[in-house]
């Protein structure tokens, strides 16, 4: 069985660590994480298109997804994980090639679940919205 590695995202934040392959496969640049609030850029080319000439609506959940795990990193002590256990995605308007800006915030931090949104904006509008629930898996 492979061994899981694991990438402190606050490091990542911080520019002491290389982003996990995800970040880098979906071309996120993680802007900020402090205090349950993260920013990022997601930049957007023809590789992320389908067949309608608009980005898959995977895509625009996975930025998001990515951005929630930096916000709720930036709230955990440091020997805590965690996992999505339930995303649900509302899309506003069609994402084309470009960049989106990416806000993820944590709601609520209980003992087992944190709740975290996200909004996606690209030119000045927004393109989708995303709640998810976390699990907090203890130490």
């Amino acid at each position: 069985m492979a061994e899981l590695k694991t990438v402190d995202l606050m490091k990542v934040v911080k520019g002491e660590a290389t982003p996990p392959n995800c970040d880098l496969t979906l071309q996120l640049d993680v802007l900020s994480a402090e205090d349950g609030l993260a920013r990022g850029i997601w930049t957007v080319d023809k590789k992320f298109m389908n067949g309608n000439g608009v980005s898959m609506g995977g895509f625009l959940t996975s930025a998001a997804d990515i951005m929630m795990a930096y916000a709720v990193a930036s709230k955990i002590a440091e020997d805590q994980t965690f996992a999505s256990v339930d995303i649900h995605t509302t899309f506003h308007r069609p994402v084309l090639t470009g960049t989106v800006e990416v806000e993820a915030r944590v709601e609520r931090l209980g003992r087992k679940m944190v709740y975290v949104v996200a909004s996606l904006f690209q030119n000045d509008k927004k393109v989708g919205d995303v709640v998810s629930s976390v699990m907090i898996l203890a130490k």
